[in-house]
């Protein structure tokens, strides 16, 4: 088949299926690694794009985080800002990142889950608070008003448990 049209009719399968099977659209932002990661972390996917991305084993909803790049990372970005500093750590300790007992890290190489982290809610909060605390005071004076920091490859391999 003429590759072409063979991208085409593979586009319209996966489309199709995910339909089918209620998992959302495949190719809105990175639904369709996390429609990969969950099936093989053995999860189940979230129901909608809002909020959590995949419910665990224990009935939990939980956190993805997904990248090609060369070394597994998380990227937290677009974190909604609050009127102050105290209400942005309850935010974030209830509604944003510790709210999810586990966040997981999934790297992709050449279109495959290449390896898959696991820390936990707790964890995340305590790596990514002081970051998000330095950039906080700034942030309300810019157009975009929304605060991002990462959980690095390095924080990951220190605090994180490999599960692929």
């Amino acid at each position: 088949m003429d590759p072409k049209k063979k991208y085409i009719e593979l586009y319209k399968q996966m489309a199709d299926l995910c339909d089918e099977q209620e998992w959302g659209d495949p190719f809105s932002y990175a639904r369709s690694k996390e429609i990969y990661a969950v099936l093989a972390l053995g999860h189940e996917i979230a129901p909608d794009y809002s909020g959590a991305d995949a419910i665990n084993q224990n009935g939990e909803e939980v956190e993805y985080k997904s990248t090609i790049s060369k070394n597994v990372k998380g990227a937290y970005t677009g974190i909604s800002v609050q009127p102050t500093w105290e209400k942005q750590v309850k935010y974030l300790k209830e509604e944003k990142l510790a709210k999810y007992p586990e966040h997981y890290y999934n790297r992709f190489e050449s279109g495959k889950l290449v390896e898959s982290w696991r820390l936990t809610g707790q964890q995340v909060f305590a790596l990514l608070t002081p970051k998000l605390k330095g950039k906080f005071a700034t942030v309300l004076q810019k157009k975009d008003p929304r605060l991002s920091a990462n959980v690095t490859n390095t924080e990951i391999k220190q605090y994180g448990v490999r599960v692929i």
